[in-house]
């Protein structure tokens, strides 16, 4: 796979302000960067939202996983609405639950708990995408799954 025809599209939602909009970003950061940069391209929500050409196509054209901070998961509906296919929904504050351990606190900047949630979803993200991109699932079709 060619970094120019990724796999999967993440969108994270934008949540300024918020904690858990900051650890859905640096999810996927994370994901995008460092644990599967071959399989992945980051793309921005602001884009769907300009409703720009090429980020549009993008979305239409390959599956994407979405990660929201907050119960209103503008990031999946925004990709939904741009004619997008989610394959995987990942909702932070839902997660979050899993994982008490790993409180975020920051806004521009994590602390290290945080920053620790956001790798610990990449990870369990990327998992869901092996599975995903599996034979077995293209054979079966892929649906979205929420977290």
């Amino acid at each position: 796979m060619t970094a120019s025809r990724p796999r999967f599209v993440v969108v994270p939602c934008s949540g300024i302000g918020k904690s858990l909009g900051t650890v859905s970003r640096e999810t996927a950061y994370e994901l995008c960067e460092n644990v599967r940069p071959e399989d992945t391209q980051l793309l921005s929500l602001s884009t769907l939202v300009l409703g720009d050409p090429r980020a549009c196509e993008r979305i239409r054209n390959h599956p994407a996983v979405t990660i929201d901070g907050c119960k209103q998961m503008c990031a999946a509906k925004l990709v939904k609405q741009s004619g997008g296919m989610v394959i995987r929904e990942v909702a932070v504050f839902e997660e979050f639950r899993h994982h008490k351990d790993l409180k975020p606190e920051g806004i521009a900047v994590l602390n290290a708990k945080g920053k620790q949630l956001a790798r610990v979803l990449a990870e369990e993200i990327a998992q869901r995408l092996d599975i995903a991109a599996s034979p077995a699932a293209a054979e079966g079709g892929q649906r979205a799954e929420s977290a």
